[in-house]
């Protein structure tokens, strides 16, 4: 049985330099070779940790690197170190560390074995420093994927100190993307394939952000123990990905909003094409005014409104007119003739549907309520909407929320509605053909579009503004109407209003030759012609034309009128203004601009 003495001469007898360090890693014994290649004591060797005989470089580099790798592995295989002697001189070494367990794996102590190497061991040393202080990204790795060495621009970059990550497998600091596709081959494998070039990875920082790599191998075999490395250079090319990602994504924002340009370019074309283009409401009779009043009324306010009239009225324009004296004037205004739609497009055209919601739906569409988000749709022949969908719409109305066409989660929109119709929607609802709860909703505030045989010399006035504005259209000059014509004009119902008598007028216009204005020709069909004629009978001939100044004379004529039947009292009750059904600013207004004034009394 070798005791502990003898086991003690025997190791300081080996022709070895080596030293054996207790459980804190300080040295407790060494060979008698070690002992004489440093010129140091026994004693006073005994106690110091082996950093202690090193040089500043390499104590450093046995703290930061080789003592992390043993806890990690329990095993250093020549590594290089740099002790100086009893005189001062440098003695470059390679040293090899096993552990020694007891039987239940307790750590006990460790033996390190050292090769002198001269020469090789400070070329070593010169590579080592050239390594780690290279402004790049460099990282070594063993046969079992574990760094042995790492570049002080590697621990920069990654935000490690060479003591935390020596040791460790690589693919500790790989997302797990690129872990997983890491470890699909051996180090092995990797020589076998050759050198790669710029290999895509993702490395993690110790604070979590992941950069895009771009990585470089090189593999080596030793010549001395046949020892596989791997020695690679690693490109950060993450601002790089994201500026593209930043390019790509706005490429995709440009793409999308030209789409979604593209789609209120054809809503702006789809109503351009159905515009009445009347310009602006006109007239002063006191029908007109009484609804216009409304409109001032109701404008500014978060109210819905049903406009009621009939055919050929102006509700568009009535609707343009509330929208344009909003809060929401500045938003857009979105029109809707549901008279247009076909049932089946109903919910699409309203709320818009996904892509592949149904067939031929090849792409999204953005539905109406959505494209008037933060200003006012008009919905116009409202009545026509189908009894299935109103409930949809009702709740766009109470929830302001909607979902596309196959898309399930729902969308806030912020929409002011403006309804308009011709048909008695209260005879609707007490048919069933129309839901009570959304009348309701959309007849908050009704306003009433008097039809043109209601407003009096207004459609003179019409007339003149669609003569003026279709004349000049046409590139022609504009003739004047007659007495005649003008009763004509009064005489007749005008069953399709506004719309018809613009129609009437431009007809009139493209039959006409010189400055003649052939209204005869323009009637809308013989019973309306009929009915044109019996003007006759009121005593107009075509012998006198109704100038400009004629008609602004015939107005000045009939303030005066009113003003003489009200004594002259301007307001109040039985005053001009309120005979003429205008506000009493107003006919001040006019008395000043035509000069009108109060006749002294004799």
């Amino acid at each position: 049985m070798i005791t502990v003495d003898r086991y003690a001469r025997l190791f300081r007898n080996l022709p070895i330099l080596a030293c054996r360090m207790d459980a804190e890693g300080r040295i407790a014994d060494a060979t008698d070779a070690f002992i004489a290649r440093v010129g140091l004591a026994r004693d006073e060797l005994v106690g110091k940790l082996p950093q202690d005989l090193a040089t500043e470089a390499s104590a450093k580099r046995i703290v930061d690197e080789h003592l992390p790798m043993f806890r990690r592995t329990g095993r250093l295989e020549n590594v290089p170190v740099a002790f100086i002697d009893h005189d001062g001189n440098r003695v470059s070494l390679l040293v090899t560390t096993v552990v020694n367990q007891d039987a239940d794996g307790a750590y006990l102590d460790s033996v390190s074995v050292f090769t002198e190497l001269g020469d090789q061991a400070r070329l070593e040393r010169q590579y080592r420093d050239l390594y780690q202080s290279t402004p790049a990204m460099l990282h070594t790795v063993n046969a079992e994927g574990r760094i042995t060495a790492v570049s002080d621009h590697w621990l920069d970059k990654l935000g490690y100190t060479r003591d935390e990550v020596a040791g460790r497998l690589v693919t500790d600091f790989l997302t797990d993307e690129s872990k997983r596709s890491a470890m699909q081959w051996t180090v092995e494998e990797v020589i076998a394939g050759g050198d790669k070039n710029n290999v895509p990875r993702e490395f993690v920082t110790r604070s979590g952000e992941v950069l895009d790599v771009l990585m470089s191998t090189r593999a080596e075999r030793s010549v001395v123990d046949g020892e596989l490395t791997l020695r690679v250079a690693s490109k950060d090319v993450t601002e790089r990905n994201r500026a593209e990602a930043r390019l790509r994504e706005a490429y995709e924002q440009i793409a999308h909003l030209k789409e979604e340009l593209e789609r209120e370019r054809d809503y702006l074309r789809e109503e351009v094409g159905v515009a009445m283009n009347f310009g602006h409401i006109i007239g002063e009779s006191p029908a007109l005014k009484a609804m216009l009043a409304r409109i001032e009324a109701v404008a500014d306010t978060p109210a819905s409104v049903l406009i009621v009239g009939e055919t050929g009225t102006g509700k568009e324009l009535v609707a343009t007119a509330i929208h344009g004296r909003s809060g929401r004037a500045d938003g857009p205004l979105v029109k809707v003739n549901c008279a247009s739609i076909p049932e089946e497009l109903f919910e699409s055209e309203f709320f818009g549907h996904v892509k592949g919601a149904f067939t031929g739906a090849h792409r999204d569409r953005v539905g109406r309520f959505e494209l008037a988000d933060g200003g006012t749709i008009f919905l116009d022949e409202v009545g026509e909407i189908p009894l299935s969908l109103q409930g949809k719409l009702l709740r766009v109305l109470q929830e302001k929320e909607f979902e596309p066409v196959g898309e399930e989660a729902s969308r806030a929109v912020d929409v002011r509605v403006i309804a308009a119709t011709n048909k008695d929607l209260e005879k609707a609802v007490e048919a069933g053909e129309f839901r009570e709860d959304l009348y309701y909703r959309l007849s908050v505030f009704p306003v009433q579009v008097p039809p043109l045989s209601k407003r009096g010399d207004d459609v003179v006035m019409l007339a003149l503004h669609f003569l003026e504005q279709t004349s000049r259209e046409f590139g022609r000059d504009v003739p004047t109407l007659t007495q005649g014509q003008v009763a004509q004009l009064r005489a007749y119902d005008w069953p399709g209003n506004v719309r018809e008598l613009k129609n009437v007028i431009e007809r009139a216009v493209i039959l006409s030759q010189g400055d003649t204005l052939r209204l005869d020709l323009a009637a809308p069909d013989t019973a309306a012609q009929g009915s044109m004629d019996k003007a006759v009978n009121y005593g107009y001939v075509e012998r006198e034309f109704l100038t400009e100044a004629e008609m602004k004379m015939r107005q000045k004529e009939n303030l005066v009128a009113a003003l003489d039947a009200a004594d002259w009292r301007v307001s109040g009750a039985g005053g001009a203004a309120e005979l003429l059904g205008i506000k009493p600013s107003t006919l001040s207004d006019r008395m000043r601009a035509m000069g009108i004034s109060r006749p002294r009394k004799h």
